[in-house]
């Protein structure tokens, strides 16, 4: 049986807050910081807040509402079922605790009886294999297009470095299409506000490189990189603009031309400094 106690941690450390406080009302700004505060915890604070998660990624409700509670966010257990089930994202999963002696009735509202987690973007380690989809030749559920969503202020550096880098996440992160493409059912994976597009050879990644990748519960389409934790340029299938027109960059793996001078030394959008570009401690996509 697993000891889910919630220790204390090392509070502090992980400089988190749930929110400015249950006087938030309770519309979008409400629903959001618990959404902020919920990925923050299960993604990258649970060991440094002495919160224990399972070999699955997942922790006991009642000790994570007990930790937001701490951080003056008054949650309710419909608060939690809201995150779960309404977040056009889909970033966490939600399951009977697995410890109890028996199941709990699917309509208990009482948070002892349930255990979370978020579905990826972890910084804190999580086996990929209990937590995510395999994606092999042999299962045949190869994505038919996988592309990873940057900014104009990143790209260059991308390209010197060798590759993306999945930075203090444990993968790097793709989807199988855009936000927009509402046929291809795209939940999360991408930012909505990227502006260039890395299409990924995923099968010459498999075939040539030995790149595992796996599938999140919610669509997000992931891989660790190689030894170095890098997914090289030699697997660039296309990188072209998302809106603004930059032409073919990228294609084949091979450097077809540079950015153009105009978007040369533009600024990230905000919120999206070098630091984020790995995800680290903050709640992303």
């Amino acid at each position: 049986m697993e000891n889910w106690e919630l220790g204390g941690g090392r509070r502090g450390k992980s400089g988190l807050r749930g929110g400015r406080g249950g006087g938030r009302g309770r519309g979008e700004g409400r629903e959001v910081a618990i959404s902020k505060a919920l990925s923050k915890l299960l993604r990258h604070a649970a060991e440094d807040e002495g919160l224990v998660l399972d070999s699955e990624g997942f922790g006991r409700l009642d000790l994570v509402m007990k930790w937001l509670r701490q951080r003056s966010l008054d949650v309710t257990f419909a608060d939690i079922k809201t995150a779960v089930t309404d977040n056009a994202k889909q970033r966490f999963t939600m399951k009977p605790n697995p410890n109890l002696p028996t199941p709990p009735d699917s309509s208990s509202e009482d948070p002892s009886d349930w255990v979370i987690r978020a579905n990826q973007g972890h910084s804190i380690y999580i086996d990929s294999a209990a937590l995510l989809t395999p994606i092999t030749l042999e299962a045949g559920n190869m994505p038919e297009v996988v592309v990873h969503g940057t900014y104009f202020a990143f790209y260059e550096a991308i390209v010197a470095s060798g590759g993306l880098k999945k930075m203090s996440r444990n993968h790097i992160h793709c989807s199988t299409g855009l936000p927009e493409d509402k046929k291809g059912g795209v939940i999360s994976g991408m930012r909505n506000d990227a502006e260039i597009l890395v299409y990924i050879d995923i099968k010459r990644s498999m075939l040539d490189g030995g790149l595992k990748w796996w599938l999140s519960d919610n669509g997000v389409v992931l891989t660790e990189g190689n030894k170095d934790g890098m997914l090289s340029t030699r697997y660039f299938q296309k990188v072209v603009g998302k809106k603004e027109e930059v032409g073919v960059l990228w294609e084949e793996g091979e450097k077809k031309a540079e950015l153009p001078e105009k978007f040369k030394g533009r600024k990230a959008p905000m919120g999206k400094g070098p630091r984020m570009q790995g995800r680290g401690k903050k709640g992303g996509k």
